[in-house]
């Protein structure tokens, strides 16, 4: 049956091709407010993109539980046989909305699952580790990767310059010049809740967490050269892949795994486990299998389901904590601060980010007010209150205290770490032609770059490895 087409107030539209005018040949007339509404909506169809993570790809899907984690953490969400709805974001970390699908770059992984207990937020990559440890470089470190302010372009110079005055950063960017850097979809890369997380028990037990999700697809990369030509016929690969699989009906899947350490072993190990530049050796902490994510519902609009989903890590249930991670912590309030600037001050309550279960607080007034009163009954809009309809605190959710102390002081994130040892061994898991690509890869990745900063540089690499350093300037050189 065909639908009436209608003013956004709802006013039935007699036609809509043509402009109310004094007169075949006169001026348009102020009064045709149709006309008005429609251009008025069309200068107003942009909001900003993400400051990070601008391109995006997403889809609908389920995570379902099959083994069992109960003597862990008390989230339903995670509990055996346990099916969660849930909304899958991946990204390009550096590119702006209209950017190169395959481009090499770190790529994001961001999970909703919508819990009976309120939304879960898991906000990671599709790599284990970062750039980075201490949140006050993260702004630094972002600035070198978009543009120049004076040339507007990318700067090569900018993002070497950071990274050979930051040996913290040498785990990511060997990931990054190596084959998972430019991965052939967004279904054939793993993903990483990345930072350590924690979970609490019915007895008040906590333990330290690792999240993990790993492809069923199996791992497929592009070389450059492979990534630049699909780029020279399409720059939209990754949605075509995404959308047209899912649409076809072959859902994608991840295994889902967790590595659990114990509270009290975060004294005992070798490396900080809340460093986020750090990995938990399998041998240590070995992987447990806990069930399956697996994307089966493409979005019926990508502005309003997938652009303005938004992802915080503060979005935690009962059972999910955080950790000492000084990068998490930052995270935690300047995710949510970003999605109040970009979408408004009630964006929880937006159809994609809204809960699925009862939503009461406090919160007044502000743009996108739209649900009126979330507090349960009209006279309640402050609290403590008397007024027994209304919105309580629950006790029996506060979560156990962190058992951490330590003096407050601005402590050197360099002191003290081994930003050497896991580099290494992860080079050292390369085969030579895997180690011929890396190399290749980061001397594309210097052209222009000044000789200093590239030899400041390699003698990082010379400290992951000999033959690390030797194989860049080699790499180097043959590029001049």
């Amino acid at each position: 049956m065909t639908k009436r087409l209608t003013t956004t107030g709802g006013a039935p539209i007699a036609d809509n091709q043509n402009s109310l005018t004094a007169g075949a040949r006169g001026p348009v007339l102020m009064q045709d407010y149709q006309l008005i509404e429609k251009l008025a909506h069309q200068n107003r169809e942009r909001i900003p993109e993400r400051t990070v993570h601008a391109k995006g790809w997403g889809a609908f899907g389920t995570l379902k539980i099959t083994g069992d984690i109960s003597k862990y953490t008390i989230a339903k969400a995670l509990q055996p046989g346990a099916q969660t709805p849930m909304l899958a974001r991946f990204s390009t970390v550096a590119g702006e909305q209209g950017a190169a699908d395959h481009e090499r770059d770190v790529r994001g992984f961001a999970l909703k699952f919508y819990t009976e207990e309120g939304n879960w937020d898991l906000v990671g990559n599709n790599t284990p580790v970062f750039f980075i440890r201490d949140p006050y470089k993260f702004p630094d470190f972002i600035h070198t990767q978009k543009r120049h302010p004076a040339t507007n372009l990318r700067s090569p110079t900018a993002m070497w310059d950071f990274w050979s005055l930051s040996p913290e950063s040498l785990h990511q960017v060997t990931i990054l010049m190596s084959d998972r850097g430019l991965p052939t979809t967004p279904m054939n890369m793993n993903g990483y809740g990345s930072h350590t997380f924690s979970f609490w028990n019915a007895d008040g037990e906590r333990f330290w967490v690792k999240f993990h999700f790993k492809t069923q697809q199996g791992h497929a990369h592009y070389t450059n050269a492979e990534g630049e030509a699909i780029i020279g016929k399409t720059r939209e690969g990754y949605q075509e892949t995404l959308y047209g699989t899912i649409e076809g009906g072959d859902f994608p899947r991840w295994t889902v795994q967790v590595q659990i350490m114990p509270e009290a072993d975060a004294d005992k190990t070798s490396y900080n486990p809340f460093d986020l530049t750090k990995v938990w050796p399998h041998d240590e902490y070995p992987p447990i299998e806990i069930g399956v994510m697996e994307l089966n519902r493409n979005a019926a609009n990508y502005f309003a389901e997938i652009e303005q989903a938004a992802f915080s890590p503060s979005n935690v249930v009962p059972g999910i904590g955080f950790s000492p991670d000084k990068m998490l912590q930052a995270r935690i309030f300047s995710y949510a601060d970003a999605h109040r600037y970009r979408l408004g001050t009630h964006y929880e309550a937006l159809p994609v980010n809204q809960p699925k279960c009862p939503v009461h607080h406090y919160h007044k007034d502000g743009n996108m007010n739209f649900m009126g009163q979330m507090t349960g009954h009209r006279d309640a809009y402050y609290e403590p209150n008397s007024i027994a309809e209304s919105a309580k605190q629950d006790p029996s959710v506060a979560e156990p205290p962190l058992k951490i102390s330590g003096d407050a002081d601005r402590y050197n994130h360099r002191d003290g770490n081994d930003d050497f040892g896991q580099p290494r061994a992860l080079f050292n898991l390369f085969d030579d032609a895997q180690k011929a690509r890396l190399y290749s890869n980061i001397a594309a990745a210097m052209g222009g770059v000044p000789a200093d900063i590239v030899e400041r540089q390699c003698k990082l690499f010379d400290q992951v490895h000999p033959d690390y350093g030797k194989g860049v300037r080699d790499a180097v050189a043959a590029n001049a």
